[in-house]
């Protein structure tokens, strides 16, 4: 897989750009500001409908513009597919593949699948247990139409149940009305938890490998899934949620929320026995979500049979010389594309783009 070209128009500092990519290693270049890492987040939305970098689709669009329009062109490895993106000031959003407009914006994800790594991606490793659940639902939904649907649903379901535990605490058939939305949670729930199960089991694996050798064997690196359930066979899963659910019914009502369930997972990340999230160094935590991020491109070689774009913003400059060299080594094999305001390294057949005030010149 690989992107042929971005179009934009008025999408952040941008009028309009074209610009095309090499299938394996480009550099955009420019001065801070200039618009690189606006570049970067309009393959993201493209792929996943939604910015890194912000909640708000507004906010893509050009100052003093009306709309914004985001046109890839990806080959895969049976045949080219054309996303066409693009947003109002009212938020409303029109995205289409092939010219044949998406109901839904689910329908999105999955056409072009990436990787992202930014600096801001050490929260991944620092920050609360929701960073790590967005890396597992990102990168599960990218590969798992299946998986897609069911956080989909269950989202909705744990949104309605919250309500009620709101709105309705006092209510005395609260527990009743509940039970009807409990069982299609532990349902959805279960599914959700299977699924994690097993990304968690393969991307330590990958992770534990690359780490390794990015830390020349001095760390050993163990990742693993922290659930409310043991693991065990969806059907069991699915009772035992249930019930959970029902035991945390005073709790709950007296929080006002759902207290248990796969949105309060999380991933436990250790190097030598030592908890990343928590006493990791800075240095060490960037190395641990390196591995993990690259770790993640191998899964999508498994499930998908071919590699996704690995978009790399700014993070050369965070990264010694010896870490720069192992990450462009591991990069060679994919379509990689990487921002910086300067590229100096020793490596040979790549394509540069300089981004120059919002204007891109190949």
């Amino acid at each position: 897989m690989y992107i042929k070209s971005v179009a934009l128009k008025n999408y952040r500092n941008y009028s309009s750009a074209y610009v095309t990519f090499n299938e394996g290693l480009n550099i955009v270049v420019g001065k801070n500001a200039a618009g690189k890492t606006n570049l970067v987040e309009s393959i993201y939305c493209s792929a996943l409908g939604k910015s890194p970098r912000s909640n708000k689709y507004k906010d893509l669009i050009k100052w003093n513009e009306e709309s914004c329009y985001i046109k890839v062109v990806v080959a895969k490895k049976y045949r080219d597919y054309t996303i066409e993106f693009g947003i109002d000031n009212m938020d409303k959003k029109r995205v289409a593949i092939d010219g044949i407009p998406l109901t839904r914006l689910s329908g999105l994800v999955g056409i072009l699948n990436v990787v992202f790594f930014s600096p801001d991606e050490i929260k991944l490793i620092k920050e609360s247990p929701q960073e790590r659940r967005k890396f597992i639902d990102i990168s599960l939904s990218q590969q798992s139409g299946v998986y897609l649907d069911a956080l989909s649903k269950y989202n909705a379901i744990l949104s309605q149940r919250n309500k009620l535990l709101k709105e309705k605490f006092n209510d005395a058939n609260l527990a009743a009305q509940l039970y009807a939305w409990d069982v299609q949670m532990a349902k959805y729930g279960a599914q959700i938890i299977v699924q994690r199960y097993a990304f968690a089991d393969s991307i330590a694996v990958y992770a534990k490998r690359i780490h390794d050798q990015i830390t020349e064997g001095k760390e050993q690196l163990s990742v693993s899934y922290e659930s409310g359930l043991e693991r065990a066979e969806k059907s069991e899963l699915e009772s035992k949620f249930l019930q959970k659910l029902q035991q945390n019914f005073e709790k709950d009502k007296n929080l006002q929320y759902t207290s248990f369930g796969p949105h309060r997972d999380d991933l436990e990340i250790l190097s030598n026995g030592i908890d990343m999230r928590k006493f990791g160094s800075q240095g060490q935590q960037r190395t641990v979500a390196l591995s993990l991020k690259f770790a993640e491109i191998q899964l999508f070689k498994d499930e998908l049979g071919e590699s996704p774009i690995l978009l790399l913003d700014d993070v050369l400059s965070e990264l010694d010389e010896s870490r720069r060299r192992q990450l462009l080594e591991m990069s060679s094999t994919l379509q990689t594309i990487i921002t910086c305001t300067e590229f100096e390294e020793d490596v040979q057949g790549y394509k540069t783009i300089k981004i120059v005030g919002g204007q891109a010149v190949e």
